[in-house]
């Protein structure tokens, strides 16, 4: 169950796999705009933990979209690629703990539901390999969501482990996500709902390293018109800084906010705005959002 409610700590996430789109925007707004109106605290942090996939100059550009919107955090950038650290030590609690054990398979050798297949367990695999976590079988994550309602994900039945560290040494988003909920003591998620499945495994790992579980909100995702989530992989056009506040008007419409008054001319003016007409029960319900 989520930890006793205490001062509200929201965040916004992106990856640097290129510039933000009008998706992204709804997901940041919506973050921010919950997080302003609890009269909490609002973090940006960057998903940097896969090079092979990051686009140069993209995290810069993601940060200079959000401050030509008006959306300024809080507190420093946390960025993923500086805590290795940390992540390490999470994996050593869970080595020491027995929740942990290498798997050298390859994609081929695992299952529709991306288990290991092989006698990982039962002896230790050559280089390279992965790390990965057990689940119990009797496992199931249930948790209260701002916008999808009562969740219940019975993982365990289908899902024996999941990779933490992959076989090329980079941390697996799973782990990671954890633990710097963790360090920077978010107590509110507000996400996409292309993200809803990933939770059952976090709050997995959060019961094994004993860390707080947060309140969760997942979003429905802006589509295309062919019914795809808007994204970098499915080119997706890149915010145009210099529209921010019909960027701005366009997000709030999609979240089923009501327009800001036509004289807020800056996006200083409009996020006031905004705020101050906050209200979460207006998003329309569902896994996605259709262009208008």
């Amino acid at each position: 169950m989520p930890s006793a409610d205490t001062a509200y700590r929201g965040r916004f996430a992106p990856s640097p796999t290129g510039p933000l789109h009008q998706g992204s925007l709804v997901a940041a707004l919506a973050s921010y705009l919950e997080a302003r109106r609890a009269g909490g605290t609002w973090l940006v942090r960057m998903e940097d933990l896969d090079p092979p996939r990051e686009q140069p100059g993209a995290a810069d550009a993601i940060l200079r979209s959000l401050e030509a919107h008006g959306l300024y955090w809080d507190e420093p950038v946390l960025w993923q690629s500086q805590r290795s650290a940390a992540y390490l030590a999470a994996l050593n609690q869970l080595q020491a703990q027995g929740h942990l054990f290498a798997c050298s398979c390859s994609r081929a050798r695992t299952d529709s539901a991306g288990n290991c297949c092989g006698d990982c367990r039962e002896q230790t695999p050559p280089p390279p390999v992965a790390l990965r976590v057990p689940v119990a079988p009797q496992f199931a994550a249930q948790w209260q969501d701002r916008w999808q309602g009562p969740q219940h994900w019975p993982i365990g039945r289908a899902l024996q482990d999941f990779v933490v560290r992959r076989k090329d040494q980079l941390f697996a988003y799973q782990l990671a996500v954890v633990v710097d909920d963790a360090e920077q003591r978010i107590s509110h998620i507000v996400r996409g709902s292309d993200l809803l499945d990933s939770t059952p495994r976090q709050l997995w790992l959060q019961s094994l390293l004993h860390v707080p579980q947060p309140h969760y909100g997942h979003l429905p995702v802006l589509t295309n018109r062919q019914g795809q989530k808007l994204s970098k992989q499915n080119h997706a056009p890149a915010l145009d800084d210099g529209r921010a506040t019909h960027n701005l008007r366009s997000a709030l419409d999609a979240l089923g906010q009501p327009p800001p008054p036509p004289d807020c001319a800056s996006v200083t003016e409009l996020l006031a705005a905004a705020c101050r007409h906050w209200d979460a029960t207006r998003v329309p319900a569902g896994l996605t959002l259709a262009p208008r």
